[in-house]
């Protein structure tokens, strides 16, 4: 595997702060919420605890034409809005189909699909299900159709990591970039399973918060009275390459991404490790392979769900591997704003973070009350200056299954 540096030449999103990544990102520097209550009777058809959530700002059937629309599932609709928007940023590359490819991601995948189908033949039979039911509601949906879309042949690849799934998905297009499989990569991920289902099953696990009243503040992370998370759904597309080829093309260059680490806990199916070990180790594979060290990095996007074990536990984790030097680097915890998109947060994060390093900006992190003793991350609600020199950051994010993933990014 050569050490080909691997930059980012375009960024796509569909949020629940805007339709575009300008837009989300414009929307999270003036601390702006995604989430609302629900305009559905579900909470009180279904004696649902939880009526809000951070839908999309944009429906994607409403971006796409309607017959492509009408094919894909919501999950994958969000992915090709998103992979539409970040090809265009990177002025659309000449590439060879079988050098190009997709890393995609998804925690749960068609959704809305399959439970729309179950519905379907209760009511109306077998014949009634639609013959496209199956391709739209796999996991791998959204790759495939990503590479029928830009005719990708190299390879399209899903991860299914929870959480985790598309930070996995970016460090796996690192590795195969510099591995020769492809010159340019589609990597990303999506989510949309805001469902009453979803919502009843995370509440029945306390993971949900239950601020009905405040939809807005409900998502708290590192705050003293945070109690759960706010579920989130969207898309986020990065478009990869090595530096030679960008250059080769003129392509613009937002970062680099340096490094990624992929591990496990092995601790517990839901619950993460309150050691932190796997999620330290994570941490020190992406800063090995970007051939930095701990005190290299000055910026932290972290996982933080706002939950009131996952908080601190992500604290020890990174307290074990920057000392306390972890209270003095810029902490932000994005999900305050746009809520949990699950398989779609690593990769709307990285946009984040790689957005951060380039406007020199640490975003702001929304609804800190009373910050927890327990969580002293330097953390704000006001945007935080990161310097004018060279800026090393990392994006964490972790997944039920004890998955761990850590992408690492470089200014330019």
């Amino acid at each position: 595997m050569s050490n080909s540096r691997i930059v980012v030449t375009g960024i796509g999103a569909s949020s629940p702060l805007g339709g575009t990544a300008p837009e989300s990102w414009s929307a999270l520097l003036a601390g702006e919420s995604g989430a609302h209550t629900l305009e559905n009777d579900w909470a009180e058809r279904y004696g649902l605890p939880v009526s809000f959530a951070a839908e999309a700002k944009v429906r994607p059937d409403t971006v796409l034409d309607r017959p492509v629309a009408k094919r894909l599932d919501p999950s994958s609709q969000f992915a090709l809005v998103a992979a539409i928007e970040a090809w265009e940023d990177a002025g659309a590359p000449d590439v060879e189909p079988e050098r190009l490819g997709v890393d995609f991601a998804t925690g749960i995948g068609g959704l809305w699909t399959l439970l729309d189908g179950w519905d379907t033949l209760r009511e109306k039979g077998p014949r009634r299900v639609l013959p496209m039911t199956v391709p739209m509601l796999m996991p791998n949906a959204a790759a495939g159709n990503l590479s029928l879309h830009f005719n990708a042949r190299a390879y399209a690849r899903t991860v299914a990591s929870a959480c985790a799934s598309s930070t996995e998905s970016i460090v796996n297009a690192i590795e195969h970039l510099r591995s020769g499989l492809a010159d340019v990569v589609i990597a990303g991920g999506t989510e949309s399973v805001i469902h009453p289902v979803t919502i009843a099953a995370f509440s029945s696990m306390q993971a949900l918060s239950r601020r009905n009243d405040s939809p807005e503040t409900a998502s708290r992370p590192g705050s003293v009275d945070r109690d759960g998370f706010v579920m989130g759904e969207g898309a986020a597309v990065l478009i990869l390459e090595t530096e030679e080829h960008a250059k080769a093309r003129g392509a613009k260059i937002y970062a680099a991404v340096v490094g990624g680490g992929v591990t496990a806990d092995s601790y517990h199916i839901t619950a993460n490790d309150p050691e932190g070990t796997g999620a330290a180790r994570a941490v020190r594979l992406a800063l090995e392979m970007a051939d930095a060290s701990p005190d290299d990095v000055t910026h932290i996007n972290a996982h933080a769900t706002s939950t009131p074990v996952g908080d601190p536990n992500e604290y020890v984790a990174l307290k074990s591997v920057f000392g306390a030097r972890i209270d003095d680097i810029p902490v932000s915890a994005t999900k305050a704003s746009t809520g949990h998109l699950l398989g779609g947060t690593g990769a709307l994060e990285a946009i984040f973070t790689v957005l951060a390093l380039r406007e020199r900006t640490a975003p702001p992190t929304i609804n800190i009350t009373t910050q927890d003793p327990e969580v002293p991350f330097r953390i704000s609600g006001d945007g935080q200056p990161l310097g004018d020199g060279q800026q090393l950051a990392i994006s964490n994010s972790f997944g039920f299954g004890g998955h761990n993933a850590v992408a690492a990014f470089a200014s330019v």
